[in-house]
């Protein structure tokens, strides 16, 4: 079973919870581990590939946007798409991923935002339902 650790934000805005996304994916990769954040959507996958390079002054965070022969140690992708698995899976998501069952470590990502806080509520209660490992941290 997964280690799944819940980060709560105390913010409602979205940059900040792309914003932890890439210091985690920084900090996990620093540790040399591989990452892969999952996004919703193309648009957001897109929007947190840019905001890797920008997100701290002098980070460098190598990264690419998935694709089938993914060499980066950190991978962006969203939707359904298939997804090999890596050290460690930070989601951006509603739903679980598919696929993260194939992962050791996973990162749900929550702001202080209602409607992502009830969504939230729904996935913890679907990893302990499963026998996941699970922490809170409040940010």
């Amino acid at each position: 079973m997964a280690q799944v650790d819940f980060y709560v934000l105390d913010r409602v805005d979205e940059l900040a919870r792309n914003t932890l996304a890439c210091r985690l994916a920084e900090k996990a990769w620093r540790l040399e581990n591989s990452i892969h954040i999952h996004t919703m959507s193309e648009t957001d996958a897109k929007r947190l590939d840019e905001l890797l390079w920008t997100f701290r002054d002098g980070s460098f965070v190598p990264h690419e946007l998935a694709s089938e022969n993914n060499e980066a140690p950190i991978s962006i992708g969203y939707g359904n798409a298939t997804v090999t698995p890596r050290d460690l899976l930070i989601t951006l998501c509603d739903e679980i991923p598919p696929f993260a069952e194939t992962f050791p470590r996973v990162a749900e990502i929550v702001s202080s935002d209602a409607d992502c806080r009830l969504k939230s509520r729904k996935r913890y209660a679907s990893y302990r339902d499963q026998g996941h490992q699970i922490e809170t941290h409040k940010i």
